[in-house]
């Protein structure tokens, strides 16, 4: 008995047609171009009856695929299930009274209410008549006598009042000792526009533009994600699935278009941003341009920003050499090092002569007369650079700590193993940082 599959087409010779079960990885079999109604087409996807013998499969006939209903041609209606569980039609909700359950025990909810509590039961006694007889045939009353105040001396008027001083606003508030100044806040990445997303958007064809929306949210992953959550509602429901293997190659088909569209916005963001926009978000949008296919226009604003990038660079080194002579001017070793370990940028190296004056600078510091928190800051600081090895400390102080920390760095600054008399070790290893997993902006 012959059952229903579908097929698709993955070659044609002559009057012979080579074909595979949708989604299949090989050809099942053969079958003659005559059965395909309007002619076979490679890639085309088809219905057909097939029947199993010992030899393998054969078609019998080949009918066209199912198309989606007129009323909906992308398959996106939404069904409305009434509910049969039976509902009243007006719901009533009344609001408590007062502000709330009071803390002190009043249950009812109330302010004024008689509660049942401790506090509840004294309101009640004292509401009660007094069981006294009342004195000089005056009206009972709920409350036991009292003995009355003495008169308080006469004070004489009081002093009217002067008037205070008017206080700053909060927005003139001189700023004290402690305080920090309010900071205009920078924006945390460059503007997002949508212009050439929107213009791609625009040219693509109705088969293609849930595709596409789909790969700016989330690229491959998030189409075959959205096409598996589709088949099985689909499933679920009876309705016809869609053959993934046709909707990744037309993913595949848009994915550097999208991905060009998307640079695009990001660099559009980015100069419009211009100074506002943060060293490391202008670095990574340039970064970026080597993961995708410039065009004319994706590559002026490549050039637009490789400039801009250029010129805030080159500021920065300027600035950090000036700050570097400062220190070594000053004699100061601890912001020396501290400006060589951390440069502008990653890229960016000492000089050699710039060096020569740090070096020399540190190893004259490096004595046995110098402060033991101090030497030890120095020698620590200098095991992070890239100038340890040339540093020749002249001596170390008699200090266990500062003893111990020139055994502990010899083999980064060679001359403290001379100084200690003692072999000099291997370097140490470089110390690799651990690669975090990647995670992926969203769109």
């Amino acid at each position: 008995m012959p059952r229903r599959i579908e097929i698709e087409i993955t070659s044609l010779k002559g009057d012979v047609a080579t074909w595979r079960a949708a989604g299949a990885k090989m050809p099942k079999g053969v079958l003659n171009v005559d059965l395909v109604p309007g002619g076979p087409v490679v890639g085309g996807v088809y219905r057909a009856d097939i029947e199993q013998y010992m030899e393998g499969l054969e078609v019998v006939s080949v009918m066209p695929p199912k198309t989606a209903s007129p009323l909906d041609p992308r398959q996106e209606r939404i069904e409305l299930l009434p509910s049969t569980k039976p509902v009243p039609d007006v719901v009533v909700t009344y609001a408590t009274k007062g502000r709330g359950p009071r803390r002190d025990g009043d249950r009812d909810g109330a302010r004024g209410g008689r509660g049942t509590g401790r506090d509840g039961a004294r309101r009640e006694e004292s509401r009660r008549p007094s069981s006294r007889p009342a004195r000089d045939g005056a009206a009972p009353t709920d409350r036991p006598d009292r003995p009355e105040r003495p008169a308080r001396p006469d004070r004489g008027e009081r002093p009217e009042h002067t008037e205070r001083s008017e206080r700053p606003a909060r927005g003139a508030r001189p700023v004290g000792r402690g305080a920090r100044p309010e900071r205009p806040a920078r924006p945390a990445g460059p503007p997002v526009t949508t212009t050439h997303r929107n213009a791609l958007l625009a040219t693509l064809s109705p088969e293609q533009l849930p595709v596409a929306e789909q790969l700016l949210r989330g690229g491959i992953p998030a189409v075959r994600a959205a096409v598996a959550e589709q088949n099985k509602n689909a499933t679920a429901q009876g309705r016809p699935t869609v053959d993934p293997v046709t909707i990744d190659r037309i993913a595949e088909d848009l994915l550097g278009r999208t991905n060009l569209a998307m640079w695009k916005d990001r660099a559009a963001g980015g100069i419009a941003a211009g100074r506002e926009l943060r060293l490391r978000d202008l670095r990574a949008v340039v970064t970026s341009a080597k993961t995708v296919s410039l065009d004319d226009e994706a590559r002026t604003q490549l050039k637009e920003l490789q400039v801009s990038l250029t010129a805030r660079l080159e500021a920065l080194r300027t600035q950090w050499v000036e700050r570097l002579e400062a220190a070594v001017a000053a004699q100061n070793p601890v912001t020396a090092l501290e400006l060589v370990i951390r440069p502008p940028d990653m890229s960016t190296r000492i000089s050699a002569e710039m060096a020569t004056k740090v070096i020399a600078l540190v190893s004259s510091s490096l004595t046995a007369e110098q402060d033991p928190a101090r030497w030890r800051e120095i020698v620590t600081l200098a095991v992070e650079t890239s100038i340890r090895r040339n540093v020749k400390p002249v001596g170390i102080p008699e200090d266990p700590e500062c003893h111990a920390l020139a055994v502990k760095n010899a083999g980064a600054i060679p001359e403290l193993a001379k100084l200690l008399g003692m072999k000099v070790p291997p370097p140490p290893p470089i110390a690799r940082p651990t690669r975090r997993p990647a995670t992926r902006r969203p769109a």
